[in-house]
């Protein structure tokens, strides 16, 4: 099991340059967890794009069902401390600590592609191309 941010989620769906790396990943793990503010997340995202055109509405629909389907339920809250603690000793946004401290919660990585969380938590976050080529922690 792994913890996939919204980044990630949405390249799996969105197909784009990225959207094979983040295939890679779910074929070498299939199991991606989450806290519930993925599904805040992905449906904000989504919703820029429909505005601005770049997505239709079904397909946006489509992607988010298709990012769901990845999460497989598989959601877990954080503990506010936790998430706390991890902002203030990092300068990463809440948001960010949510996912990182479920990572920890679980004792698995955090797959993202957010520069900021990498360098912060470089023991529990990996990017997706380490992640594919077996980068261990």
């Amino acid at each position: 099991m792994i913890v996939a941010d919204a980044n990630l989620l949405l390249y799996l769906v969105l197909h784009g340059t990225r959207t094979e790396v983040a295939r890679s990943v779910m074929a070498k793990d299939a199991a991606w967890a989450a806290p519930p503010l993925w599904s805040s997340e992905v449906i904000s995202a989504l919703a820029r794009w429909v505005r601005r055109a770049e997505v239709a509405f079904d397909d946006a629909l489509a992607m988010y069902s298709g990012a769901a389907e990845a999460i497989g339920g598989r959601e877990f809250d954080a503990e506010v401390r936790d998430v706390l603690t991890l902002a203030a000793s990092s300068g990463c946004t809440g948001y960010d600590c949510e996912y990182v401290a479920v990572a920890q919660m679980l004792g698995v990585q955090l797959v993202t592609a957010d520069k900021q969380v990498l360098g912060a938590f470089p023991r529990i976050a990996v990017a997706p191309e380490q992640f594919v080529k077996g980068r261990a922690r």
